[in-house]
Order: structure tokens, then sequence, then C-alpha cells
């Protein structure tokens, strides 16, 4: 495990809760979820993502541009994980 922050972040504890928030927006269960698989292949829309952003921006207090790609759960654990390094 890769800590993240001094506050025990980790990029597994990023993963599982994104992927909850992935899971209960669609109601799918989320350790049928991988992290590298596109959103749009579990049927999430552009207004889906939008949700996702927005859950995964209060989870963590964090604003996640316009211009961050975030097409797979990998690409929200990362962008989270970055947003803590800082």
């Amino acid at each position: 495990m890769i800590s993240v922050s001094s506050n025990s972040i980790t990029r597994d504890t990023i993963l599982k809760a994104v992927s909850n928030i992935v899971g209960r927006l669609k109601h799918i269960d989320s350790s049928v979820l991988s992290p590298d698989k596109g959103l749009w292949e579990y049927g999430i829309d552009i207004v889906d993502v939008v949700d996702i952003i927005l859950a995964v921006e209060k989870k963590y207090s964090i604003v996640i541009p316009d211009e961050v790609p975030v097409y797979t759960i990998d690409d929200f654990v990362n962008y989270v994980a970055l947003s803590f390094s800082k």
C-alpha cells in the first residue's frame, strides 16, 4: 500500500471509496468493478460521470477540473491521490 497523506489515506482506501460511490450511484456491486475498465463498459454515461465527480469531490473536499480525464475508476483514484500528495 502506498500512503497518500499523513491522514492514512491510501490508494486502496481511495479505490474502495470510489468503487463504492460508483456502485451506489449505478446500482452495481462494487466488488465486480474493475479499476482499469472504462466506465462506459458499465453503462455509465456523461451525466453519471458528473454525478460521480460531484460525489468524489464532496467526499474528499477537492475539485476535479473539467480538463482532468476521468474514464476509469483508476483515473479518479489517481487524481484523488495526487491531490493529497501535494
